[in-house]
């Protein structure tokens, strides 16, 4: 688990730095922002397609060779882009299929390296391994978007790319090495036989070739069917969309308050942005103490982190904000965090791939969605109206169906049996035939 965190922190600072150099990179093609905006639509259209395909794969296919092979193939594409860079043959629309390329490549990559990371703990710890993956992501974060900087500065674009590369092949080189608690299930569905039923050599060539009967249990279909039918999914899903919308987009709502009503500038922006990621590090120490996160701990978190998000708001002043800013932060990184776990854990273990692709495409979604619903919430009401309505309908949602979930709930009736006799003068409860 230490490797398997060292490597991820080493992925991630490469594809952060990836990134921030794409965007620049783009501006430098085009010089227009909307085709910015445009490539990063690009690269996250595969999640919205693609991602129950990728999740069903994870399910069908070893998830160590799986993980290594998506690793090495993301490499080979962020080799090729810093080899068309350095030799001035990239175009827009060369840069637009790379970036398809990759987001297809992630539909399969993402849930076979979170759930490749649960496997090297035991089942209690999963939580905290979760945790430790978003501290890790935190972290990485910060370090590419600061080394994006200094390795453009000085050593060129085509650099950062060729950093990140080696970046995935260090995870594929690591994966290898990993040491799974328990083997990940790849036909959970099958019927198990007993070894009398089945011969040492026909259960070896079972093994090898795969049973009908288990790769029928593999369909993308029946990954939507389970998500839809598990009403605690189909909230946690609500629940974040609801934040994604109104509530996860600071990078457009406190920038515009930061630079308009409090009259800051790019630096206080920043200072806004650092405090941001110092309290998603400590939501995600805090989130990896969890032990058994519930969809309730999700949307209760939501709500106080939705409420903060209200009265900031109303900040009079920038020093007001940052006091408001960390603790919103370190709310909602461990409600991502618990929300991460039931995820994860909820679902049997031949069926997380799948639910992993379903979430997928549903978090593109909202993903896609966000940005402009808030951006018309914000020219009607402007930043402040948009902070404080958005973090009121968030708390209010989850308010509501906590109400509907205790209403639903039936009361529990008691059946006095035989071994429980009736006290005398009450009637007993007899069969209806």
């Amino acid at each position: 688990m230490r490797w398997w965190s060292v490597a991820n922190f080493v992925s991630n600072a490469g594809t952060w730095m990836q990134l921030t150099v794409q965007n620049l990179l783009v501006l430098q093609i085009t010089g227009s922002a909307a085709a910015t905006g445009l490539s990063m639509s690009v690269q996250a259209a595969p999640g919205l397609l693609m991602s129950v395909a990728g999740g069903a794969a994870v399910d069908r296919w070893p998830r160590k060779l799986t993980a290594a092979v998506s690793q090495g193939l993301l490499g080979a594409v962020a080799f090729l882009t810093a080899v068309l860079v350095a030799t001035d043959q990239l175009n827009l629309a060369v840069l637009m299929t790379l970036a398809a390329v990759t987001g297809l490549i992630a539909t399969v990559d993402g849930p076979a390296c979170s759930l490749l990371g649960n496997d090297l703990v035991r089942t209690e710890d999963v939580p905290s391994a979760i945790g430790v993956g978003s501290l890790v992501h935190n972290a990485g974060r910060l370090a590419g978007a600061a080394l994006a900087g200094i390795t453009v500065g000085f050593l060129g674009t085509a650099a950062a790319y060729a950093a990140n590369g080696l970046s995935f092949l260090f995870v594929a080189a690591v994966i290898p090495f990993l040491r799974p608690v328990h083997q990940a299930v790849r036909r959970a569905g099958a019927t198990p036989k007993t070894p009398a039923a089945v011969p040492a050599g026909a259960k070896g060539a079972q093994d090898a070739d795969g049973a009908d009967s288990a790769d029928d249990d593999m369909t993308v279909r029946q990954g939507v069917v389970y998500f839809m039918r598990r009403p605690r999914l189909v909230a946690l899903a609500g629940i974040t969309g609801l934040s994604a919308v109104f509530g996860r987009n600071y990078g457009l709502t406190l920038a515009v308050l930061v630079t308009g009503p409090l009259a800051g500038g790019a630096g206080a922006f920043g200072t806004v942005s650092t405090v941001l990621a110092v309290g998603g590090i400590i939501g995600a120490v805090l989130g990896a103490r969890l032990r058994k996160p519930s969809v309730r701990l999700v949307g209760t978190l939501a709500a106080v982190g939705a409420l903060l998000q209200a009265v900031a708001g109303f900040s009079p002043s920038l020093a007001v904000l940052l006091v408001l800013v960390l603790p919103m932060a370190v709310v909602e990184s461990v409600s991502d965090t618990a929300g991460t776990t039931v995820l994860q854990t909820d679902p049997p273990a031949h069926m997380r791939g799948r639910v992993l692709g379903v979430w997928g495409t549903v978090k593109t979604s909202w993903g896609l969605a966000g940005p402009p619903a808030l951006g018309l919430l914000m020219e009607l009401a402007g930043a402040r109206g948009a902070l404080v309505s958005g973090g009121l309908i968030i708390a209010g949602a989850v308010g509501a169906g906590f109400v509907f979930r205790r209403r639903r709930t039936t009361a529990t009736v008691v059946l006095r049996t035989e071994r429980h006799p009736v006290p005398a003068g009450q009637p007993a409860l007899g069969t209806a035939a």
